[in-house]
């Protein structure tokens, strides 16, 4: 049996085997409305054509994975740590009531489950993980390695995460609008003012331009040019060329060749009769 990994085991820990739930009977019918989204979920949109996708299935087939809440006893309601899409469409789909597996947890642990379900199923946006960790750091003091461990994400992904959330909101929103990738946004992260940001965006949008494309775009935007590693044998074919026209015109020949094609050629003269013998001799040979 395959080792399970650190994002699976938050789920787990509320999710007994089907024998288990049966026996104890975790698994309760409950009246749908009785049931309240979590306050803290990350996930903050829902395509309305999945839902309605999920609804149709949900009328033929009914709900075939419980939700996962706790209880409110002091306003007599639940209060979802899994499943708010599964919720979302049973309402849709007109239900009653639905299967719910009921677990006592606070209110951390209400937000890592929660986000852990979302990183599972891959629906969050980098966006909403991103304001999901900062809530687990704002709220409860984590760290990133102690978000790291509880999400089974490594603390470098976790802080490149949270770096999304200083984008200016033209750039965030492109985010959203999956307009651009979260590699186009870490790019745009290097520059320094939220106006070179944006305007790299609208470059971004015009030219379609893919991540790496981007981030010779940010290059040049910092004044950096790249430094193309060139292989040996193309630099001794180079100098040898150079030597054979050097050869043949009686001067010296510099080659520069463009990465994406094409190049130029600088020919040396060091005097006026030089330029002179060499024109007569390009032009009427």
């Amino acid at each position: 049996m395959p080792k399970r990994t650190a994002l699976g085991r938050g789920l787990d820990a509320l999710i007994p085997a089907e024998e288990d739930s049966m026996q104890s009977g975790g698994i309760r019918n409950i009246p749908i409305d009785q049931i309240t989204p979590n306050p803290q979920q990350p996930r903050t949109q829902f395509n309305p054509e999945e839902l309605a996708e999920l609804a149709s299935s949900i009328r033929e087939h009914g709900i075939l994975q419980p939700l996962i809440a706790s209880y409110d006893g002091q306003n007599n309601r639940y209060i979802l740590i899994a499943g708010e899409r599964r919720w979302l469409a049973a309402r849709q789909a007109g239900l009653e009531v639905v299967p719910v597996l009921v677990r006592q947890v606070d209110e951390q642990q209400r937000l890592e489950l929660a986000l852990i379900e979302n990183l599972q199923r891959e629906d969050l946006n980098p966006l909403e993980a991103a304001e999901a960790y900062h809530q687990l750091i704002e709220s409860f003091h984590l760290s990133h390695d102690e978000i790291s461990t509880r999400v089974g994400k490594s603390r470098v992904a976790i802080t490149n995460t949270l770096r999304l959330l200083k984008l200016p909101a033209t750039v965030k929103q492109a985010l959203l609008d999956k307009k651009i990738s979260e590699g186009h946004a870490r790019a745009l992260l290097t520059l320094p003012t939220t106006q070179a940001q944006t305007a790299a965006l609208q470059t971004i949008l015009n030219h379609e331009l893919s991540v790496r494309q981007t981030e010779e775009l940010v290059r040049k935007m910092m004044g950096k040019k790249r430094v193309p590693v060139e292989r040996k044998e193309n630099k001794a074919e180079l100098n040898a060329l150079e030597e054979q026209l050097r050869q043949a015109l009686g001067t010296r020949v510099n080659i520069q060749p463009r990465q994406k094609g094409g190049g130029t050629i600088t020919i040396h003269y060091y005097s006026n009769e030089e330029l002179d013998a060499f024109l007569q001799r390009v032009l009427h040979e």
